[in-house]
């Protein structure tokens, strides 16, 4: 239990730094949702995904790399400047390279009248590449505070850069017809990518002690350990951003063409943000559980600590979908009107978050036994599943059609890394608990679902109530399985 704490703590320092900076992050969604219309939060939707699908490709599984090698102790001092320098040489080639071919590549995506999104991108794709060796040395280091802190610098000028671009400027030119400096009304949503640009770029220099670590020198043979780990690695993210994004980069392409298919993709896209609470807690316990896995890889408990880590993180998720369901019409404020329409998604990609979540935690068996090979072969199913889901689902349903596609994909996937993890580095997880707690949680979900759109509808007093009465009989289970669970690991 103690190291459960330890991992709960870690996972609160790293969540409560990502929690409070996302949020603020995620605020401007309200913003950009009620500044832009639908088919142009499409754009900003699209070229995001795009993002997240090439970070992967930048960093080609050097952090996993990094975490692995580091706990070689005659490595270890090596692994950071062969990782960084690595990264820094290949994001380079890649600024210089799109932003030469800026014009072709914005023709291709349809966008001929913008090249300088593509410029943007491309640098923001560049720095934050570079940063996240060092901000993986942070997390290796356990120095959860300064990650927390950079992070939020982050976060919190890109917030300040869009308020001052998207409210302030264009409301004193509206009202006092004063123009601020570096505004131009003509950029519109231009300035969503700017801002990030400018974010990206001052979390650089803050990063300058861990940087210097590269004086350590970069060692060529350890390099190609590191690549060969690595690149099975880099498939894997490749399968995974493209069973994330591919629904919102292609949709444009599989709808009518025109404000029709970019209304779709924006309604979508909003309401993909609403999956925010499931998401923040994923990524918080990944950069805590990752180090945390391989620190303890060696230790005779490692797979009962494993087990037990799984049950806490199953049970939080689902009590993360049911407090969002539940409140869903208090949680809708968050995008604009226009774009209520697409709530009914909104339990499907939570559900799909969660079995994501639960695949993360599966997939350490590759991790440790230095079978990421296998990994790939799981992610590149995923990745075959979205695709033709995708194709065959969203001229069919629209949108829909995709947060389906995104659930299938996500539960196979759970599925297949469970059944192979059985066979190549069997940990003995509590499926009969998992799976009761599972069902529980889908009870109180139907049952609120289908009082608060047949028998109580119009009554948003008593759906409050009731939904409540609903959220703390599950808080009741979770408080007895916690207390058993306990005294069943309390010393004799």
């Amino acid at each position: 239990m103690s190291k459960l704490k330890n991992l709960a703590t870690q996972t609160a320092i790293y969540g409560l730094s990502t929690i409070l900076g996302r949020l603020l992050n995620y605020l401007l969604v309200p913003l950009h949702t009620r500044v832009f219309g639908t088919a142009d939060y499409g754009v900003v939707g699209e070229l995001y995904a795009y993002v997240s699908f090439f970070i992967v490709v930048l960093t080609y599984g050097m952090e996993t790399g990094f975490f692995r090698f580091s706990q070689d102790e005659t490595l270890k001092e090596k692994v950071f400047p062969t990782a960084f320098i690595s990264i820094c040489v290949s994001s380079i080639i890649f600024m210089i390279g799109m932003t030469s071919f800026a014009q072709p590549v914005a023709n291709l995506i349809r966008y001929p009248n913008h090249p300088e999104y593509i410029v943007y991108f491309s640098l923001i794709l560049g720095l934050d590449a570079i940063a996240s060796i060092p901000f993986a040395l942070l997390r290796q280091q356990n120095r959860p505070i300064k990650f927390a802190i950079v992070k939020n610098i982050n976060i919190f000028s890109n917030i300040l850069l869009n308020l001052y671009f998207l409210l302030l400027c264009p409301y004193l030119l509206k009202t006092s017809n004063i123009s601020l400096p570096f505004y131009n009304p003509a950029i519109g949503v231009g300035y969503v990518f700017i801002s990030n640009l400018v974010s990206s770029i001052i979390t650089l220099p803050l990063l300058l002690t861990e940087i210097k670590h590269i004086q350590k020198g970069f060692d060529p043979i350890l390099w190609k350990k590191m690549m060969m780990y690595g690149l099975p690695l880099l498939v894997v993210g490749l399968g995974g951003m493209v069973n994330e994004t591919l629904d919102r980069a292609i949709m444009k392409y599989l709808l009518p063409a025109g404000d029709i298919g970019m209304s779709q993709l924006g309604i979508y896209s909003a309401n993909y943000k609403l999956s925010i609470l499931m998401s923040l807690f994923i990524q918080a316990f990944r950069f805590a559980a990752e180090p945390f896995f391989f620190s303890h890889a060696k230790t005779t408990d490692k797979k009962n600590i494993y087990a037990q880590v799984m049950d806490y993180f199953v049970i939080i998720c689902l009590g993360i979908f049911l407090l969002v369901t539940l409140y869903i019409d208090i949680f809708k404020y968050f995008i604009g009107e226009q774009f209520y329409e697409g709530l009914k998604v909104v339990p499907i990609l939570l559900l799909a978050n969660l079995c994501l979540g639960v695949y993360y935690n599966l997939s350490i068996w590759y991790k440790l036994s230095d079978q990421t090979g296998k990994g790939a072969v799981i992610s590149l199913t995923g990745a075959g599943i979205t695709i033709v889901l995708n194709i065959l689902w969203i001229p069919a349903f629209g949108y829909v059609g995709s947060a389906w596609a995104t659930f299938i994909c996500y539960f196979s996937m759970m599925l297949i890394c469970y059944f192979a993890g059985i066979k190549y580095y069997p940990i003995a997880y509590n499926i009969k608990r998992i799976l009761s707690f599972s069902a529980l949680t889908l009870l109180l979900f139907f049952v609120g679902w289908f009082g608060r759109n047949y028998f109580y509808a119009n009554n948003n007093s008593l759906t409050f109530i009731l939904n409540s009465v609903l959220f703390l009989i599950f808080i009741a289970a979770v408080y007895m399985f916690v207390k058993k669970d306990k005294l069943l690991n309390s010393p004799a």
